[in-house]
């Protein structure tokens, strides 16, 4: 039977509205008036197609493999071909076209491996060594699977069709289905002497050695590519990709929060009061800072670009340095007696207790103090 749904380039499943919109667009374009008499023909098949899917009865009859517009009714003409059952065939029997032997050669699978870096590689960048355990090309019989000096032969039993067809009984009668070849695994041909090294699989594993670049901003979870550094496939078939995931490890002093760095500095209290000049160990090397006088505690100390560098972009981070004012303990006679006349000096031998909103930055402190921040 004609298949009127490819003709309407609609699914079986159409509606309706979407037979009749597909018919009017392709009857515009096959009308004899515009394509000439090189569309008659195509015209003609549309014009039944959509006469016999527009009709519910004559769709329905179609559906059920019987061409109403055929000669005679086209009765039982749809059984022979299997036209309408085709789905019906493959989901019992395994049916199907034939496509021909699968390739030997496939390309292989993607590879993930994981690499600790600290936060130095983080910050500025790295090249890392880095060994893997991955399947490559057999160096013995070079990928084809055979010893040295042999090679494939063609399946006596397929023919290097990869596929045999087979007839089967089924309550619609006897039914032709084709399924992958047995004997030679779909593949059309078999490996007489296999190799010794892979044993057929063209294929043996390796450890080797790769050079990673790792880019500056790189974080935890950050996946680095490397195109065809993966498993080779079988057959000695191309190889698949090899995935790197970063896992950043933590730092003694510094604590990353996207590509800013943040760290605490203890000072006393008479530096914090008086002001001073601090000299102090980052990424980059010793760098100084001005502590201004009158410096309260939490304010935070902003040193442009010396923080991590940008991943997608150029430049970096900022460090930011969270003061830290120390209260002196275990005073001895003299410095008590110091702080004391400085009290009576500013009138704050006595201070009247004031309460004030707490600052938002109060409770982030709390909040990364209680998670060990």
């Amino acid at each position: 039977m004609t298949d009127y749904y490819e003709i309407l380039g609609v699914a079986r499943d159409a509606s309706a509205e979407q037979i009749k919109k597909a018919y009017r667009k392709l009857a515009r374009e096959l009308h004899p008036d515009v394509a000439g008499a090189s569309g008659e023909e195509r015209f003609k098949d549309v014009a039944r197609a959509y006469e016999v899917l527009s009709n519910r009865e004559k769709r329905e009859q179609y559906d059920m493999g019987v061409d109403p517009s055929a000669p005679g009714g086209g009765a039982g003409g749809g059984f022979g071909q299997g036209f309408g059952f085709q789905d019906i065939f493959e989901t019992f029997f395994g049916g199907g076209q034939a496509s021909g032997p699968v390739p030997r050669a496939r390309r292989g699978q993607d590879a993930l491996v994981r690499m600790d870096i600290d936060l130095v590689e983080a910050t500025f960048g790295a090249k890392r060594e880095l060994q893997v355990d991955t399947a490559v090309v057999c160096g013995t019989c070079g990928g084809k699977g055979c010893r040295p000096g042999t090679d494939v032969r063609t399946c006596d039993v397929c023919h290097g069709r990869g596929n045999v067809q087979r007839v089967a009984r089924s309550f619609l009668g006897q039914v032709m289905t084709t399924a992958p070849c047995a004997a030679c695994q779909g593949f059309g041909t078999v490996i007489p002497e296999p190799c010794a090294e892979c044993s057929g699989d063209g294929r043996v594993r390796s450890r080797r050695s790769l050079t990673v670049n790792v880019p500056a901003g790189v974080d935890t979870g950050t996946r680095i590519k490397l195109s065809a550094q993966g498993e080779v496939g079988p057959g000695g078939g191309p190889a698949g990709d090899l995935y790197v995931e970063i896992r950043e490890k933590a730092h003694d002093v510094f604590v990353r929060r996207g590509d800013d760095l943040h760290c605490t500095l203890p000072v006393p209290m008479t530096a914090a009061a008086l002001g001073t000049v601090l000299e102090l160990d980052t990424l980059d090397g010793a760098e100084e800072i001005d502590l201004r006088p009158g410096t309260q505690p939490g304010q935070i100390i902003t040193l442009k670009g010396l923080g991590v560098g940008h991943l997608h972009g150029n430049g970096r981070g900022d460090l930011n340095i969270h003061v830290e004012v120390q209260v002196p303990t275990g005073l001895d006679d003299e410095q008590s007696a110091l702080l004391q006349q400085l009290a009576g000096l500013r009138g704050e031998e006595r201070p009247e207790p004031r309460l004030v909103a707490a600052h938002p930055g109060v409770f982030s402190r709390l909040k990364d103090k209680l998670s060990g921040r």
